[in-house]
């Protein structure tokens, strides 16, 4: 046989592979990175790998439906299959010529992931893949097919075969093969198999056609009914078990037409245009909902900033908090869990890692106020989407039935950013400013991934498996987070992805209500972009989004009623003087501040004087101040201070004898234990923050002082938990990877490939013949021979077989050129390296002499 012709019938998956070229084997590697985990060390190695259980169940699940509807063909038809019989099964008689283009790619991408090898007249399907979509009464073939007659007579007697022979009005024969065998043929001939149905009974007919798209198998009594005796008869049903029978494969594929499947898809399904928007209202919503995002997550880390909720034993938030938290946010639950989530996975909140441990900001989360306003909300948006973090599930149950609390363990899926990656691509396929269907996004992903996620009752429907609820929440938190605006993809959310340009701008006039038959052909999906490609990607989308926000205004509009309003956003110093002095009272397009005694208090305690106070808010307002703003100012400020609270372990001091005199006589101050020291002075068992609450509750305006007896400043932001890094995402599966590796990697199992399959000169007392050595053998010589082969090949400039053992223990084998031999070592330019090593004359197992080229 020639090299040609070993080339077109491969024998095995490993020769499969080994005729493939160098861009094939990259794709495969690719495509399953796990083959290269560890590099294989030839490509035996990774032909075994690649027929392993895990791996064959990890690729299925990332065919598409119309390529895993092909694999499951496959594993209902003869096995070598030739291309016209899969035609047959996938196309029908009528030979569909939608189903018939659409084809050749599916065969072409079980090719590249090695899950079908061979050439076109005799198409395998990999045994692990067979096992696994075939038909068995444990497990049904996704076809809906049942055995063929030869697997379902495997256990009946020769007599019943024969008695089936007769019925069918088949010659008898002398044995049970040819008995099915001939069987098997009138079930495949179309023309008599029509003729055996049409005397069918109508009743026989029925219980035919409800078997047919399966499941195969039915439950007859020991007596069946005149229409069940029939079927039987004729062997159109065939018994399995006792009771149980089953519909022959063959049988139903006449009643199909020939279809393996009821419904072949081989054209993805399109996502579908809801609506269309000016581009130009799209990118200013979605601005506007960055900004409100960023809003929110400064609002929550100034909740936490004195220190947040404490840690659960279990880690995360308890229920209670996270309602604490979405009330202070004004948010529902579910939508304060993907706040808190979003900073966590940031780096802006973490636990402070104390004995009373809880959550508050981190150092990072100063240095990222410090961030221009675009790429604050880059490092979120970035964040989200690669984070594997999800806080739609909290509130669920883990698989122990434990509640899933917002940042506590087990709320990684490693899907996550390949569904929000892919939801977001699947918008940038869409028209510019076109919104899409929900039904159409995720009809798309099932198409995509039919297998990720498990069906709950076993029909096609898939609204509970987590693909699913993981593209519904990414439609809903990229609209949250300014990604999509009007449920369009913005630009800078295009950018986010490094998605192209769109090709053309919408035409269609905004209207929020318009129902548009957009079908866009999406491309599929590209491989996940590197760190380097996505940092790329966040600071375009930041460039992008920095023109669409406005200008944060320097003043506010101060109104009578103890309100001021800010038209727009503030620039940060007046935001922060602002948020102290002042309680949000409302947000939105305007944020509403009010002013109470409380948070005018709070200004003071931060260090600001009255006469500060005025003068910020004089500088600040383009109305003029009101008086009962400058009443409300001056009044806490004459009485902030007069009380003096210390550590003894507390005190209170305090000029007016009377004012002491009241607070004993205060049934509220029993709890804090005061007794008079002097007429000025009242000693306290409760702490000096404890007393502090305790004064401000009665009603009285204290101030802290120092030992010194000036007055403390109590700052809000100065509680932060050490240096803490992000929490890394976790992967789904290995990584893919980089062209770098792939290249290395190629370069190895090819080079592994040739020592272990390379012809050897045989040896002195070796049998004779240059093939190569059965389960990789290492060559055996003698150290005497070794030298002296390596000395002459030195000579000769010949390549050499070697055996090699390394430190750690680990054999290889190495086809190398020796160029010099030395003081116990040998320097060879190594062919599995492709680079020239030294290698030790005593790890070397033994030497063989390559056969001469025959070719």
């Amino acid at each position: 046989m020639s090299t040609e012709e070993k080339s077109a019938a491969p024998r095995s998956l490993a020769e499969a592979l080994r005729v493939r070229d160098d861009v094939s084997l990259a794709a495969l590697l690719r495509s399953r990175p796990d083959l290269i985990t560890p590099v294989p060390t030839d490509l035996t190695q990774l032909a075994t790998r690649a027929g392993t259980r895990a791996s064959v169940v990890r690729a299925l699940e990332r065919l598409d439906r119309f390529t895993l509807q092909t694999a499951e063909a496959l594993a209902v038809a003869a096995d070598p299959a030739p291309y016209d019989e899969l035609l047959r099964l996938m196309a029908g008689d009528e030979r569909d010529p939608v189903v018939a283009a659409a084809l050749p790619r599916a065969v072409a991408l079980l090719r590249e992931q090695a899950l079908v090898w061979g050439a076109d007249d005799r198409l395998r399907l990999v045994r692990t893949a067979r096992e696994l979509l075939a038909p068995s009464p444990q497990h049904p073939s996704p076809t809906g097919l049942g055995p063929c007659v030869r697997e379902a007579t495997a256990g009946m007697s020769p007599g019943r075969i024969q008695e089936i022979l007769a019925a069918v009005g088949l010659p008898s024969t002398h044995d049970s093969v040819s008995a099915v065998s001939a069987l098997g043929e009138l079930f495949t001939d179309r023309q008599r198999m029509a003729g055996l149905l049409a005397g069918l009974p109508e009743e026989s007919r029925e219980v035919l056609d409800r078997l047919v798209w399966g499941p195969p198998y039915g439950q007859v009594t020991h007596d069946p009914a005149a229409h069940l005796r029939h079927l039987l008869d004729s062997g159109l049903l065939l018994p399995t078990a006792p009771g149980t029978v089953v519909l022959p494969r063959e049988v139903a594929l006449h009643l199909r037409a020939g279809r393996a499947h009821r419904t072949p898809e081989p054209v993805p399904p399109p996502v579908e245009a809801a609506a269309a928007h000016r581009p130009q209202v799209v990118d200013a919503t979605a601005a506007g909902q960055a900004l409100s995002a960023l809003a929110t997550v400064e609002e929550l880390l100034k909740e936490w900033d004195e220190g947040g909720p404490a840690v659960l034993r279990a880690g995360g938030l308890s229920v209670r908090d996270l309602k604490r938290t979405a009330v202070a946010l004004d948010v529902p639950e579910p939508v304060a869990a993907f706040w808190v989530e979003l900073a966590y996975a940031a780096g802006l909140i973490a636990s402070d890692g104390e004995a009373d441990e809880r959550y508050a900001a981190t150092p990072a989360y100063d240095e990222w106020r410090e961030l221009p306003t675009a790429e604050r909300w880059a490092r979120l948006a970035g964040t989200w989407l690669t984070a594997t973090r999800t806080p739609g599930v909290v509130g669920g149950r883990d698989a122990k039935d434990r509640t899933l609390s917002a940042l506590g363990p087990n709320l990684d899926r490693s899907a996550a950013p390949e569904v929000r990656h892919r939801v977001l691509a699947l918008l940038a396929g869409l028209p510019e400013g076109a919104s899409p269907t929900e039904e159409s996004v995720l009809a798309r992903l099932r198409w995509e991934r039919p297998l990720r996620g498990p069906r709950r009752d076993g029909r096609d429907g898939q609204d509970d498996d987590l693909r699913t609820r993981l593209a519904r929440w990414t439609l809903s938190e990229a609209e949250l987070l300014g990604v999509t605006g009007r449920g369009a993809l913005a630009a800078p959310g295009r950018a986010l992805i490094g998605a192209p340009e769109p090709p053309h701008p919408a035409q269609e006039p905004e209207g929020p209500g318009d129902k548009l038959p957009v079908h866009h052909r999406t491309p599929p999906a590209p491989a996940p972009p590197s760190p380097a490609e996505q940092a790329a990607a966040t600071a375009r989308a930041a460039r992008l989004l920095a023109p669409l926000f406005p200008e944060p205004l320097d003043h506010v509009l101060l109104q009578a009623d103890l309100t001021a309003v800010a038209p727009g956003p503030l620039e940060p110093e007046l935001a922060d003087v602002l948020g102290v002095l002042a309680d949000v009272e409302s947000k939105g397009g305007a944020t509403v501040y009010r002013f109470t005694p409380g948070s005018v208090r709070r200004a003071l305690d931060a260090g600001q004087a009255a006469a500060d106070l005025h003068a910020f808010l004089a500088r600040h307002s383009r109305t003029p101040v009101p008086q009962p703003l400058t009443y409300l100012i001056d009044d806490v400020a004459r009485r902030h201070g007069r009380l003096r609270v210390g550590a003894a372990s507390a005190y209170v001091r305090c000029d007016d004898d009377a004012t002491l005199d009241e607070i004993l006589a205060d049934k509220r101050a029993a709890g804090l234990g005061l007794r008079r020291l002097a007429p000025t002075v009242l000693a306290a068992q409760a702490d000096p923050a404890a007393l502090l609450e305790g004064l401000r509750g009665m009603g009285f305006a204290p101030a802290a002082e120092s030992a010194a007896g000036d007055v403390l400043i109590a700052r809000a932001d100065a509680h932060r938990t050490p240096p803490r890094t992000a929490p890394e995402p976790v992967p789904d599966g290995p990584p893919v990877p980089d062209d770098t590796l792939l290249t290395a990697a190629v370069r190895a199992v090819r080079a592994g490939d040739l020592a272990a399959t390379t012809p050897r000169k045989p040896g002195p007392g070796s049998d004779e013949g240059g093939a190569p050595a059965a389960g990789g053998e290492l060559p055996r010589t003698g150290a005497a021979e070794t030298l002296a082969t390596m000395q002459a090949a030195v000579m000769t400039g010949e390549a050499l077989w070697i055996g090699y053992v390394n430190a750690e223990g680990s054999a290889s084998q190495r086809v190398i050129a020796p160029i010099r031999v030395e003081g116990g070592f040998v320097t060879a330019y190594d062919h599995t390296a492709d680079e020239v090593r030294t290698y030790p004359l005593h790890r070397v197992t033994g030497v063989a002499e390559l056969a001469d080229d025959t070719t």
